[in-house]
């Protein structure tokens, strides 16, 4: 399975005119039947950039025109059966993610995604257009659009 990234997603949306559009739209098209993933943070992330240009109304149909169409299923952090709500909390928003950024210098919200999805059984592929900011920082394949495409 393959891990969209943000980026990838918003292109999908908004600025219209970059020139990775083309790239963009054959990557999302081709990996819609191969179950694409994306974290709730990525969701998140995406939603809130896409909040200044939308109506409350269709933002909240997210899922009708972004989930449905492009086959996306959203990762969410599991708690563990043991652990309580304090201490999944800190483990999924402070120590996991800082763990990370000590280890490989990541921005908070970099080191969430990645860290979720690393976790995600069947994933081995992340897809950005940040790949250099990714590769040798996750277990993870790391590819741009094109290179996913050229692979």
């Amino acid at each position: 399975m393959v891990a969209i990234d943000t980026d990838v997603l918003l292109l999908a949306f908004a600025f219209h005119r970059d020139p990775r559009q083309s790239a963009n739209a054959q990557f999302l098209a081709q990996v819609q039947n191969a179950n694409p993933t994306t974290t709730a943070y990525n969701l998140m992330e995406l939603l809130g950039q896409l909040s200044f240009n939308l109506s409350a109304e269709r933002l909240a149909e997210w899922e009708a025109w972004l989930i449905e169409p492009y086959h996306l299923t959203v990762i969410w952090p599991r708690v563990t059966e043991n652990a309580s709500a304090e201490a999944f909390f800190r483990s999924e928003v402070f120590e996991r993610p800082f763990a990370k950024i000590r280890e490989h210098r990541l921005p908070f919200l970099d080191a969430l995604i990645l860290g979720l999805a690393e976790r995600t059984p069947d994933i081995e592929s992340f897809v950005t257009w940040n790949a250099r900011h990714f590769k040798s920082k996750t277990s993870l394949s790391v590819f741009t659009p094109e290179e996913y495409l050229a692979q």
